[in-house]
């Protein structure tokens, strides 16, 4: 006995949707980084380069090909330095 197509379309339907939602999901999370791939498993120096490309550039995916850097950067630097020991 042969299965009728509606009782298929429920089932289309929810794939559908599957689908719709997790290329939706893509295209957020790519308009959020600037249109570059999203970074995972982020350690301290990625989040110190990341902080500096913003700093740079103004945006955290943004990066710089200028050699000398903008007026006032050199007094934002977020590095902090050990106290001497006396």
């Amino acid at each position: 006995m042969p299965l009728p197509f509606e009782a298929l379309l429920p089932y289309a339907i929810m794939i559908g949707m599957f689908g719709v939602t997790g290329t939706g999901l893509a295209v957020v999370k790519t308009m959020r980084n600037e249109g570059k791939r999203p970074r995972y498993s982020l350690d301290e120096w990625d989040r110190q380069m990341m902080a500096r490309d913003r700093r740079l550039t103004g945006t955290l995916r943004g990066q710089t090909n200028e050699a000398v850097a903008p007026l006032g950067f050199e007094l934002s630097n977020p590095w902090k330095l050990e106290k001497r020991i006396s």
